[in-house]
Order: C-alpha cells, then structure tokens, then sequence
C-alpha cells in the first residue's frame, strides 16, 4: 500500500471511495455480514484493487478509527476555543464524541465483539490502532493544557491518558446504550464530568496526593 504521502489524488478518492461504501455496507448489512468483495462492488473496483488499499476489513476499521478522530478533533475545536473551565472543556469534547459517533451506533455493537478481543486489531488497545489513540490522548493533552485546572506535574503529564481511558468507558456504555438517541449516554457525561473536576482539583491536596501518586505508579508500572 503506497503511503499517504505518495499517493496521487486519484489514488487518494479510490481509497476514500472504498473506505466510505465499507461504512455504507456495515452500517446497511452488518460488519459480519459485508464481505471484501461487496465493498469493492459498492465502491466500483476491482477487488484486487480494494485489497490493493485495503488488506482486509479490520484494515477499513483502522481506517474508520482515524476518521472518527478526526471528525471528533474537529467537532471538538469549538468548545476548547471557547471554553477555559476544565469541566466544561471536558464535558464538550465527550459530547463531541457522542455526536460524531451517532450514526455509526447501530452497526458499533457488531464489530465491538471483535474489538474487545485483546489480540485483534481492532482493539483500541492494538499496535494498529496506535495512530487513532495517540491522536484522541493528544485532544486531551490540548484539553488539559488550555483549562484553568492546577496540577502537579506528574499528574498534568498522566491526565490526557486517563481522560482518554475514561472516554473508553463512555465508549463501551455507548455500544451497549439502547435508549432513544443515546441520552443515557450524554446523561453519564453529564453526571461524570463534575465528579471528574472535583476529583482533579482535590489532588492538590496532601491528603489525596498519595492516592493520585499511587495511580501515577500503577501507570507507569502498566506501561513499562
């Protein structure tokens, strides 16, 4: 697969072509459902051609992850322009994220099974998923950065990774939210961010400094 790079303009909406009749066919048939040679039919290639760009359907997820990404940096400008609280930057860009995701919610639960198995690819945890997680952790870091909330330094390096984790669990409660348009959803954004804030601003605190410290350990211990 040539890289971005080099791809000429005409490579580049072939590619963009396949990708949006893959969402087309998984939102209308199902990820199980759509098969490599149906996207290529949907897109009006070859499917050579489609494998060409494409080596298989997880490859279209990854593709799909860095979309919704940047859709989501882009919904989310507005707010982080505007806004200085840390609470209500936050609350914005996990709203921004439902928002975006929202036509995508009847087909997420179909491909989730797959994406909770640890050693594919489609986990948001997988090597290939690296690119779509380093950008929504650095939305954070951007978050973060430009709110009004006082941190220790340890803490302000680690927060962008840990709202991220928090954004998964609102993830998770999203595939499995079947109430009208999702308002449980944006009820837990809601409902958690505040919690979030005050749990933040208290880590300034001696008292909860250890406890933050403790956390910052674990991290450090997971990622090593």
């Amino acid at each position: 697969m040539p890289e971005p790079a080099a791809r000429s303009p005409k490579a580049e909406q072939t590619r963009q072509s396949i990708a949006e009749s893959a969402m087309r066919l998984f939102r209308t048939k199902g990820y199980d459902k759509t098969t490599m040679r149906a996207i290529a039919s949907e897109a009006g290639v070859s499917l050579g051609n489609a494998y060409y760009y494409f080596g298989s359907k997880e490859h279209l997820i990854q593709a799909f992850y860095d979309q919704m990404q940047e859709q989501h940096a882009a919904a989310a400008a507005a707010v982080l322009e505007r806004e200085t609280s840390f609470a209500a930057r936050l609350e914005g860009v996990l709203l921004a994220w439902l928002d975006v995701a929202e036509p995508s919610h009847e087909f997420a639960g179909q491909f989730f099974k797959n994406a909770a198995d640890p050693a594919s690819p489609l986990s948001p945890f997988s090597p290939e998923s690296a690119p779509a997680r380093d950008a929504s952790i650095e939305l954070f870091r951007t978050l973060v950065e430009g709110s009004d909330v006082k941190l220790a330094t340890a803490l302000r390096r680690d927060l962008p990774d840990l709202l991220w984790l928090l954004q998964m669990g609102v993830v998770l409660f999203w595939v499995y939210d079947a109430s009208d348009g999702q308002q449980r959803s944006r009820m837990l954004v809601t409902r958690v961010v505040p919690i979030v804030d005050r749990l933040t601003r208290l880590s300034r605190l001696p008292v909860v400094r250890g406890v933050v410290d403790d956390v910052l350990g674990l991290m450090a211990a997971l990622r090593s």
